[in-house]
């Protein structure tokens, strides 16, 4: 019988006082449905290879001002990556709970979008390569969460009541702001009304902040919004007006492209595009630059854009795999 696998994969002990972290409840939840099951159940340690591949990587890119989607990168390089290499080729195929689906046309492995446009995973999984996706089973994938937590009631599985997990997978309760305090500090800097040129007041640090912000700023007489961030000089620039936000962002560009069919489509008629994770997607048309670049246009603005960002493709009911906005 084949056994049920969880990495433990989550923060380091070095700052788990911050709080709880994610994989010990996931451990209870899965020793829990093994028991239930009468199957085996192996535990993969794999914090090392984490915070090397994904913890850094969020870290690196919060100093320098981007913002980071280490999701991707667990799932590319973690899940799919250094926790297939755990459990050696002797197993053919991997069943994950991810919100998606895989098929295989001429050969080639493609991605597929489920009928839950809420919780789809697609989004997360666009930079996995071929023979990650070769391996693996989404056996949920033509199911709602709603029909899940059916099956799993059905089954009286102790998942069948867990809350859906939020946030960026590592950090568990801990608080972002904690997380970045703890590695980063505090950089106090000014905050200026980038209308007036007037000086509102102090902030911690311009990693703490994101273009399009609009809570936790501590400023009276808003709302105010985040609109624009000089790293360099480490000021904050904040404005009233919600169309202050990068007004000309209906078009970004994009480089590090991961095509599942090896290149992009032939042709853009109903190609749309996902900036974030979510149900919402955008109408959009691809410019190539180069053999690594290209200018995306989407059908209307989004005012929360931002380089480290990813770009994420869709045709026809299939994710066509993933870009970086820069």
């Amino acid at each position: 019988m084949s056994p049920l696998f969880t990495s433990k994969s989550g923060s380091k002990d070095e700052f788990t006082s911050l709080g709880d972290c994610p994989w010990e409840e996931d451990i209870e939840y899965c020793e829990g449905v093994t028991r239930k099951l009468g199957i085996p159940f192996e535990v993969k340690t794999m914090q090392n290879e984490y915070w090397e591949a994904v913890v850094s990587y969020t870290i690196k890119e919060i100093k320098e001002g981007r913002t980071p989607n280490p999701d991707i990168f667990c799932n590319s390089l973690i899940k799919f990556g250094k926790f297939f290499d755990k459990i050696d080729d002797s197993y053919s195929k991997v069943a994950t709970g991810h919100y998606a689906g895989v098929e295989e046309v001429d050969g080639r492995y493609l991605l597929k979008v489920t009928p839950d446009p809420i919780k789809d995973q697609t989004y997360f999984l666009s930079y996995l390569n071929q023979n990650q996706l070769s391996r693996a089973l989404f056996p949920i994938s033509d199911l709602k969460k709603s029909e899940v937590r059916k099956v799993a009631a059905k089954y009286d599985l102790p998942t069948q009541n867990k809350k859906d997990s939020q946030g960026i997978c590592f950090l568990g309760q801990i608080k972002f702001k904690d997380f970045v305090k703890f590695h980063l500090g505090e950089l106090p800097g000014d905050m200026i009304d980038v209308d007036t040129g007037k000086n509102m007041g102090k902030h911690s640090g311009y990693y703490y902040y994101t273009i399009g912000q609009r809570s936790g700023l501590g400023l009276s007489g808003g709302p105010w919004f985040v609109v624009q961030k000089d790293i360099t000089n480490n000021i904050i620039y904040i404005s009233r007006e919600n169309e202050s936000i990068d007004r000309e962002r209906d078009k970004f560009h994009v480089t590090n492209f991961n095509w599942f069919a090896g290149i992009p489509p032939e042709d853009f008629e109903g190609l749309k595009v996902k900036v974030r994770h979510g149900p919402n997607y955008y109408d959009c048309t691809l410019e190539f630059e180069s053999e690594t670049s290209a200018l995306v246009t989407i059908n209307k603005p989004d005012k929360g854009i931002a380089p480290g960002q990813f770009a994420v493709f869709y045709q026809n009911g299939y994710c066509l795999g993933g870009s970086l906005i820069y």
